[in-house]
């Protein structure tokens, strides 16, 4: 008998838990065009700038045990609507922190944040997975994740209609050159001052929403895990997970796939700026790349009805191989593009990394998502990384050329070349293990 993706009596639970992806997915991509926006406004170097994604994704790493132990000893329910609270607290913390100008205001406001969305994916995730039969998990939980970059596309939107065209400290003049950097202190502060509030509407705004969503899922009947098993037994899950070769390497290849996620979405700014472009306009092609991400998931999820997931995750983390070739290795728009169609590539990985760890490993299932989650510390890390070699010759993005020729903004996009090659091959060895 054909097994369905998700069955009736769940579809309304399962819509809700659905739309929480798309809440997530706004957060995240109206955050990674404020690195660019806060390192002008602040005037603070790269590196300093790509602190925001460390808070952001830190924050991840931070709670996603906690989360999961909570979980474990109470229900799905409970973890949704903390990580909810949590989401709107940090959200709304940026009120206080555009009003004293500290940029660890903003950042300690993003952590906390994400303290709510680490809940939120440490419950979802599993939570979809056991919505229905074993054999169509991976399949269902690609279909949600599907929603994500729906998030994603309209954070984006925000950030490139609203946010990004509206900084005054990205005015340029005739000859292409910052405005800003010209002015006086005192011409600055009340830029900064402006432009921080711009900043900062679009998160107050999302907390009132993330609120609302809060009080719908707390009056909604959702399902009970089917598990009695409320005990915490962390120790013994460790050791079993720890031993779990597929899971353990699912681990490893989730770091390399967010941190390749996040730097080809945050440095496509900086990629297009060196190209002439301005903020706004890069972060035009950033939509572009999520529209693609986006058709992409949805296709490949078609396509796992036909092919082996495994088989799918290596052929797609070879692809990103070859446009992250071109991205380094050619100077000019082709190599944007190259870059914004990198994200097709990405599609399935999230979700199907996810899917393929968390198999046959029953009730140590919640803290196996947990470690998945903590693995998101990927996007908090490797951008910091790729910000350092951006900033080898100064604050620009072609202060220093690589061999005489490769300019130091494309040369980091030899990280993201590594983190595929660590997702090839585990999709590589997890097809072979099938196999065998």
């Amino acid at each position: 008998m054909k097994k369905v993706v998700v069955d009736k009596k769940v579809i309304v639970p399962f819509i809700l838990i659905t739309s929480l992806f798309a809440l997530w997915g706004f957060a995240n991509d109206i955050t990674n065009p404020m690195v660019a926006a806060f390192k002008t406004v602040m005037e603070i170097s790269n590196a300093k700038a790509a602190m925001v994604q460390f808070a952001f994704y830190g924050g991840y790493a931070t709670m996603a045990i906690p989360a999961a132990l909570i979980i474990k000893r109470y229900s799905y329910k409970l973890g949704i609507l903390i990580g909810l609270g949590l989401y709107a607290v940090g959200a709304l913390l940026f009120y206080p922190a555009a009003r004293f100008e500290i940029f660890g205001f903003f950042l300690v406001s993003l952590y906390i944040l994400t303290f709510g969305l680490a809940f939120l994916e440490t419950t979802a995730n599993p939570y979809i997975l056991s919505m229905g039969s074993p054999e169509t998990a991976t399949r269902r939980l690609n279909l949600a994740q599907s929603f994500n970059p729906v998030g994603s596309l309209m954070g984006m939107i925000v950030a490139s209609q609203v946010v990004l065209p509206s900084l005054r400290s990205d005015a340029r003049d005739t000859a292409g050159n910052l405005v800003f950097e010209s002015l006086s202190v005192a011409e600055k502060a009340v830029i900064r001052t402006e432009d921080l509030a711009t900043i900062r509407n679009p998160y107050v705004i999302l907390g009132f929403v993330v609120i609302l969503m809060l009080v719908v899922i707390a009056f909604s009947k959702m399902p009970v895990r089917q598990s009695a098993d409320h005990e915490i037994h962390a120790k013994d899950s460790f050791k079993r997970l720890a031993k779990n070769k597929i899971y353990r390497e699912g681990v490893l290849a989730q770091v390399f796939y967010v941190g390749a996620q996040i730097m080809c979405w945050t440095f496509i700014i900086q990629y297009a700026e060196n190209l002439g472009l301005s903020k706004a306009e890069a972060q035009r092609y950033n939509i572009i790349a999520m529209v693609l991400f986006l058709s992409s998931r949805f296709i490949s999820t078609a396509l796992m009805k036909y092919l082996n997931a495994r088989f799918m995750l290596m052929l797609f983390a070879m692809g990103g191989m070859i446009t992250i070739t071109g991205v380094i290795l050619i100077q000019g728009m082709l190599g944007l593009y190259l870059l914004v169609a990198t994200s097709a590539f990405m599609s399935l990985m999230f979700p199907t990394i996810y899917g393929i760890a968390l198999e046959d490993i029953g009730d140590d299932a919640t803290l196996g998502a947990a470690g998945l989650v903590m693995a998101i510390v990927g996007g908090a890390l490797l951008p910091i990384l790729q910000a350092r070699i951006i900033d080898i010759g100064g604050n620009g993005f072609a202060d220093f050329k690589l061999f005489g020729f490769i300019p130091e903004v494309n040369f980091s996009f030899i990280l993201p070349f590594i983190c595929f090659v660590v997702i090839a091959v585990y999709g590589r060895r997890t097809y072979n293990a099938l196999k065998n």
